[in-house]
C-alpha cells in the first residue's frame, strides 16, 4: 500500500512499517543507530530515529536510544560524532564503509533536546524523561558555549574561536529549535535556564538579519535546499518572513513530480529533504503542498517498504542506493506533523 492510500484508507501509519523496520534492523546491540549498516553516527540522526520509533510504537528501542546518548556523551556535553557528510563514494552508486572524520558538531549537541521534548509530549508527562534530563541540558550548554556576541553559533567545537571558526545557517536554525523545546522541557522540570533564552533570542536575530555570520570561510551553502527551508521549518522567521522565503526558492529547489532537491542546479531529489521541507510548510498552513511533497515520495521507496536515499532524475534512478535511516525517520516524522498521528505530532512544526 502507498502511503497516499493508506492516508485515504483512515490509517496513515499503514505504509510506513517497512521505515521503522529499516531502522530497527540499523540500530546496533548497545542502542546506535548509524546512518546505515557499518555507517557513521551522530546524534542528530539518532535522536531523529528515535522520534521516529517513538511514534510507531517501538517504544524499548527508543528507550534503549536515549541510553545510549547518555553513555556516550562527553563531559563537554557534546558527543565525538561521525561527519558522515564528509565520507566518500565506494564506486558509483554506493557510500564507503570508512572511518568518517569526528567533529564534536554543536548542532547534534543541541538536538537531543528535541528528541527528549518528542518522547515527553508522546508520554503525555515526564514519566521517562527525568532521567536523561541531564544529557539533553548538557549538550545544549555545549552549543550556546560556542556562541559570538553577534549570536551565531560555531558549526563544531573544535573550529570555535580559531581561524576556521564559522557557522552554518541550517544549523544554527536547528538549534534555535532545540532551545526553543529545552525551555519547553526546563519549565516542566522547574529546571529555569534564563541563559537560554538569551541565546535564543540573539542566535534568532543572527538568523533573521545577520548573513554575514554564515559561510565566513567563503563557501557558499545557499545552493543546499536546508539553508533554504530550515529558518521555516526551525520557527526562526516570522509567518510572513517564511512564507516568502518558501515562495522565492520554491522554482529553484522543487521538481515538479519528484520532490526537493538536496543542491539546487542538480538532478537530484532527496526524500529526507522532501520530508523536511513539507513539514516547514505544514508550520505556514500549507498542508496540500506538504501533502503533494510526501505523496510524490512513494515513487522512491524499495520493495520492502523503505525508502531510497533519493532519486536521480535526469537518469530516473534511486541514487544511492543506500537507505538511511534518517531518511525513514525523516519520512515518519513528516507523515505524523501532517495528519496528527501521535501526541507529538506538533513539535517539528510548532504547535
Amino acid at each position: 500500500m502507498t502511503a497516499a492510500a493508506a492516508v485515504r484508507a483512515g490509517d496513515p501509519l499503514a505504509a510506513l512499517g517497512g521505515a521503522a523496520r529499516a531502522i530497527l534492523e540499523t540500530q546496533t546491540r548497545d542502542g546506535a543507530i548509524p546512518w546505515f549498516e557499518d555507517g557513521p553516527w551522530d546524534a542528530w540522526n539518532h535522536g531523529e530515529c528515535l522520534m521516529a520509533l517513538g511514534v510507531m510504537g517501538e517504544r524499548e528501542a527508543a528507550a534503549k536510544g536515549f541510553a545510549f546518548l547518555a553513555e556516550a556523551q562527553e563531559p563537554s556535553g557534546a558527543w565525538l560524532c561521525g561527519y558522515g557528510n564528509a565520507l566518500p563514494m565506494d564506486g558509483r552508486d554506493r557510500i564507503a564503509r570508512v572511518a568518517a572524520p569526528e567533529v564534536r558538531d554543536t548542532n547534534f549537541a543541541a538536538y537531543p533536546a528535541t528528541a527528549l521534548w518528542h518522547h515527553a509530549r508522546l508520554a503525555g508527562s515526564l514519566e521517562g524523561v527525568r532521567p536523561w534530563w541531564p544529557t539533553a541540558r548538557a549538550g545544549l550548554a555545549f552549543a550556546i558555549a560556542c556562541q559570538h556576541d553577534e549570536g551565531d553559533i560555531s558549526w563544531c567545537g573544535e573550529a570555535h574561536g580559531g581561524p576556521d571558526d564559522d557557522a552554518v545557517l541550517a544549523g544554527c536554525a536547528s538549534i534555535h529549535a532545540s532551545l526553543g523545546h529545552g525551555l519547553a522541557l526546563a519549565a516542566l522540570l522547574g529546571d529555569p535556564q534564563p541563559a537560554w533564552r538569551a541565546a535564543r533570542r540573539r542566535l534568532g536575530a543572527a538568523i533573521a538579519a545577520r548573513p554575514e555570520r554564515f559561510d565566513r570561510q567563503g563557501a557558499d551553502r545557499s545552493g543546499f535546499a536546508m539553508d533554504w527551508y530550515y529558518p521555516v521549518l526551525a520557527g526562526a522567521l516570522g509567518a510572513a518572513d517564511g512564507a516568502g522565503r518558501i515562495d522565492r526558492g520554491w522554482p529553484r529547489f522543487v521538481e515538479p513530480g519528484r520532490g526537493c532537491r538536496c543542491v539546487a542546479g542538480e538532478p537530484w531529489a532527496t526524500v529526507a529533504e522532501s520530508a523536511e521541507l513539507a513539514i516547514a510548510l505544514v508550520r505556514l498552513g500549507r498542508r496540500r503542498e506538504a501533502a503533494d511533497l510526501l505523496d510524490w515520495q512513494d515513487a522512491h521507496r524499495d520493495a520492502d517498504g523503505a525508502w531510497w536515499m533519493g532519486w536521480q532524475f535526469a537518469e530516473a534512478i534511486p541514487w544511492p542506493l543506500e537507505k538511511p535511516a534518517w531518511t525513514q525517520a525523516a519520512m515518519i516524522l513528516a507523515r505524523d506533523a501532517l495528519h496528527d498521528i501521535s501526541p507529538a505530532a506538533g513539535v517539528l512544526c510548532g504547535s
